[in-house]
């Protein structure tokens, strides 16, 4: 008997470097747990409960929908875990139980798999989630009043609150020092910016997000809070507090990078990136709204298609 060598042959790309979705998901994981530890130790036992009732519950949802649309049970992949710390990283960590579920449930159906699961979304589904909420349930969104009775060894007012209503002197206690090192109340894992930027670079170095969207996020952010700074020194706070309060970290490393809602090639990424910033300091500075964030991922996924139709020249000659 011969013996032969069987073929088989299937369609591009043809070349994979080993890396999978779920390695993704739980590098992103691994990235964002000082920031959550650090929003631990200050906020205690609430933090931990919103942080288990938000991972718990998007699992739950996940493994839900699978069922219900018959497709394979992707629990396993790490992304609904990924969702839900996301979303308790952003809110307070006094949250009630059924504030928490109603968001993951709109986060999971409403956010990914109405348009079919991973993948599928064009909008970030913690994005949707928390907008949702923040429009119908503001109060549960104004740190100040959540967190009233905690006490802090630093100033315990939301510095993006102090600065849309009182200027830039108001947030005069904020030093970049202070606000790296977490002292500053927001989302339970929005305030350590030592330790969110430590996430970013571990990120990029792996390759698991792009540079290009994150790094031109924060240089539009810098460069658009120091023109505002210049006009109006005594209104507006300096490039380096934007740049480290507020979702501004969060949204850089964790919610503007997502795959299925942000550009693939380079001169989108970075007009992406960009645009995303800009928003965000006019919201900030003329807007209605202290952050601006979210708003400005909401507003930059939903033109992200037409960004991508920027495409590099094909090679090559005409015969």
């Amino acid at each position: 008997m011969r013996s032969e060598k069987m073929f088989i042959v299937s369609h591009a790309p043809f070349w994979h470097n080993g890396s999978n979705v779920a390695e993704r998901h739980y590098g992103m994981l691994l990235a964002a747990m000082p920031a959550v530890a650090l929003g631990i130790i200050q906020y205690g036992l609430p933090a931990v409960a919103v942080i288990a009732m938000s991972i718990s519950t998007a699992i739950f949802w996940e493994w839900l929908m699978n069922r219900a649309t018959k497709r394979t049970i992707t629990v396993g992949d790490g992304n609904a875990a990924l969702l839900g710390l996301l979303f308790a990283m952003l809110i307070p960590a006094t949250t009630p139980w059924w504030v928490v579920i109603t968001g993951t449930f709109i986060m999971m159906v409403l956010g990914k798999h109405i348009f079919g699961g991973i993948g599928g979304n064009p909008f970030h589904p913690v994005v949707v989630a928390l907008m949702i909420l923040a429009v119908s349930w503001e109060a549960f969104f104004d740190f100040n009043g959540a967190l009233v009775n905690y006490s802090f060894s630093f100033n315990a007012l939301y510095p993006l609150t102090l600065s849309k209503n009182f200027g830039a002197a108001a947030v005069s206690d904020f030093t970049p020092l202070s606000l790296l090192l977490g002292r500053q109340i927001g989302g339970l894992g929005a305030t350590f910016g030592l330790g969110l930027i430590g996430g970013g670079v571990y990120l990029m170095v792996k390759r698991y997000i792009r540079w290009e969207i994150a790094l031109s996020f924060l240089a539009a952010i810098f460069l658009t809070a120091l023109l505002f700074h210049l006009a109006a020194p005594e209104k507006y706070a300096g490039p380096l507090f934007h740049l480290l309060t507020g979702y501004t970290l969060v949204g850089a490393f964790f919610l503007l990078p997502e795959d299925s809602s942000s550009p693939i090639n380079t001169i989108p990424m970075l007009i992406y990136g960009a645009g995303a910033g800009i928003l965000t300091m006019l919201i900030r500075n003329i807007g209605i709204y202290p952050d601006g964030v979210l708003l400005a991922v909401l507003l930059m996924n939903l033109v992200n298609p037409l960004l991508d139709n920027i495409r590099p020249k094909a090679l090559g000659k005409v015969g």
